[in-house]
């Protein structure tokens, strides 16, 4: 019950944070992919998907391939799904799956955003909600420190998944 109750203020601290640093210069939807994030830095803090690796590289790549798409090829709805396959072969190529950042292509071309997101909000959410977490972690002996691995790969093998392991 304490780790369920420590988890549960942290994620509330963490995306409190996040949200009074980026949500007045940025549309909230623009950090919706950040709550999925919370769930996964201060709740499955050792999972692969919650290193800085997978956090970091899948929230700017999936919101780069978003805006990249947007601004060449417009908002069609092809071009949604597009950016999102494209964000799902990034993450797997480069071993950065962090579920909650897959939203952000979507988020990206629905809001008709400019390279400008990459930095606000999105680098500075991502790292905001890094940072209490990393200090979250250690407040309280006893309590599992985040992060696990700072380069730890997300999915773990490059054959993970794959039919025959």
């Amino acid at each position: 019950m304490p780790r369920l109750l420590w988890c549960i203020a942290g994620g509330a601290c963490g995306i409190a944070a996040t949200l009074a640093l980026v949500a007045a210069s940025a549309p909230l939807v623009f950090l919706a992919s950040l709550g999925g994030s919370t769930v996964f830095l201060f709740g499955l803090t050792r999972a692969p998907a919650a290193q800085p690796r997978a956090l970091v590289g899948g929230h700017l790549g999936g919101a780069f391939i978003g805006i990249l798409c947007y601004q060449l090829l417009g908002d069609g709805l092809w071009v949604y799904a597009t950016a999102q396959a494209i964000t799902l072969g990034y993450m797997l190529l480069t071993r950065t799956v962090h579920p909650p950042a897959g939203a952000n292509p979507l988020i990206m071309v629905h809001s008709h955003a400019t390279f400008a997101a990459l930095w606000q909000p999105v680098l500075v959410g991502v790292c905001t909600l890094a940072v209490v977490a990393f200090v979250w972690s250690r407040v309280f002996r006893g309590q599992v420190r985040y992060p696990q691995s700072w380069l730890a790969e997300s999915p773990p093998t490059p054959l993970w998944g794959a039919w025959n392991e």
